[in-house]
């Protein structure tokens, strides 16, 4: 996967099957990051797959990061590694679930790239294609833990990333993460065409719209999803 950096410069990341392929939701966060961050600091990419989020950030932002990443993906804290020496980038990547591998650290900013898409949509879709996702029913299980463990790891002027997917219940994981933060920003919105493997799914993408699992909508004959990006922090 290549990511045009600017004029001169590529950010190249391998990835294999069992960890996840960079996607536009990947660009989004990382946009959206590069944007907010105005500090030097430390962050930490966590559920960091390829690692390709914070090795473009760190490469992209005009501030000083100290790349810190984890993910519960053995494999693809290898990878992470990897990708970050291929690309010229200092990281202290770890494995472990959520932020148990940073139990006496804290950052500055954490991107939480954790995934956060119904479970039964994960069985049908080519994005999980041998990997697992144990997120729930509603797709808020994983995403809710990471929000939850992020307090205690952030300084105390330190900012979370998060993004939402309408693949998942929406409403809830927002209305967690506004009882752990005092600020709860939407700062990116993106609507995407519903990928084919899961419009063959419209049986499956409809039962769990009844039931407020998901979201989507039908715009000019086409089914529509979308990636909203927060941030969130404490005053």
């Amino acid at each position: 996967y290549v990511y045009k950096l600017n004029e001169k410069e590529n950010v190249t990341i391998d990835y294999t099957k069992n960890v996840f392929k960079p996607t536009g939701t990947s660009i989004e966060l990382l946009n959206s990051c590069n944007k907010n961050i105005i500090s030097n600091g430390s962050v930490l990419d966590l559920g960091c797959g390829t690692g390709f989020v914070g090795i473009a950030l760190k490469k992209k932002n005009k501030y000083i990061i100290d790349l810190y990443a984890s993910d519960i993906s053995l494999d693809a804290v290898k990878l992470a590694r990897n990708n970050a020496e291929k690309n010229n980038v200092k990281i202290i990547a770890k494995c472990g679930n959520v932020t148990d591998p940073w139990k006496n650290k804290k950052f500055d900013y954490i991107i939480n790239d954790v995934s956060g898409i119904s479970e039964s949509l994960s069985k049908v879709s080519v994005w999980f294609d041998g990997i697992s996702c144990k997120s729930g029913t509603d797709g808020t299980k994983l995403v809710t833990e990471a929000l939850n463990n992020s307090v205690k790891h952030l300084n105390t002027s330190g900012k979370l990333f998060f993004p939402v997917l309408s693949f998942s219940n929406t409403k809830k994981i927002i209305n967690f993460a506004k009882k752990l933060y005092e600020n709860v920003n939407l700062i990116s919105h993106k609507e995407w065409v519903m990928p084919e493997d899961l419009q063959k799914n419209i049986k499956l993408l409809s039962d769990l719209k009844n039931k407020n699992c998901i979201s989507y909508e039908e715009k000019f004959g086409l089914l529509v999803w979308y990636t909203d990006i927060y941030v969130a922090f404490n005053n």
